[in-house]
């Protein structure tokens, strides 16, 4: 079974905050019914929203602030590869060195 994520532009974000604000005799639950999304994710954005200042952060793939972060993590999972691939290199000769 295939997992399907919506990604939604903070115009949508906004609106749905601001529906669920123009509409106080709905619950969160019908308001999140209403908009097509989970009533999670109604929660989370409107906490972003009360977090940052009436921002919601978006970011694209992969969750990066920064082009420095995405980098420093390319780096590491290239640094674990490596790590990994020398585990097996020194398994491999130790099964060789006992037959």
């Amino acid at each position: 079974m295939s997992s399907k994520r919506n990604h939604h532009s903070e115009q949508f974000k906004l609106d749905a905050i601001n529906y669920r604000n123009e509409h106080p005799d709905l619950t969160q639950v019908e308001c999140a019914k209403n908009l097509g999304i989970g009533v999670s994710t109604l929660a989370k954005w409107e906490s972003q929203f009360r977090n940052n200042d009436g921002d919601i952060p978006v970011r694209g793939s992969g969750n990066y602030q920064s082009d420095d972060a995405k980098e420093i993590a390319r780096l590491k999972r290239e640094l674990r590869d490596a790590q990994d691939a020398l585990d097996v290199l020194k398994k491999a000769i130790n099964i060789l060195e006992k037959s």
